[in-house]
């Protein structure tokens, strides 16, 4: 039996972290000081479409990625820019933010809906044809 529910994982790390709302996010596309990282699974990416110009960063990667003593490092994460996580739906993002912020990644923050919230409110989005 578990002892933390994942909706209970959800709800204390959206209290540690900032959630950004949607509008935020899309006024933030293309600002030279922000990184968008879209985290979900490339199947995602191929069915949905993703956001043009955002970061893919798997979720199952990103803290080898963040880690300048990993091998799997990615410089851009030591850029010093402002870091907006997203997946679907704002579940995922807010866990991977809150880790990332634990390990000292700042500033990060996650977008409140996901990819599904930034389709909506009419944010940019291209197909994937990678």
């Amino acid at each position: 039996m578990i002892k933390v529910s994942a909706k209970q994982l959800v709800a204390e790390a959206n209290a540690e972290i900032e959630t950004m709302s949607v509008e935020d996010a899309i006024a933030l596309h293309g600002d030279e000081n922000t990184v968008l990282v879209d985290i979900r699974d490339v199947r995602e990416l191929k069915r949905e479409g993703k956001v043009p110009g955002a970061l893919h960063a798997p979720r199952g990667m990103l803290e080898f990625w963040v880690d300048p003593d990993s091998p799997y490092y990615r410089e851009v994460f030591g850029s010093g820019k402002k870091f907006v996580f997203f997946c679907a739906g704002g579940l995922r993002s807010a866990l991977a933010t809150v880790q990332l912020q634990r390990m000292g990644l700042e500033p990060v923050a996650h977008i409140e809906g996901g990819f599904g919230a930034w389709r909506d409110a009419g944010g940019p989005v291209e197909k994937d044809e990678g």
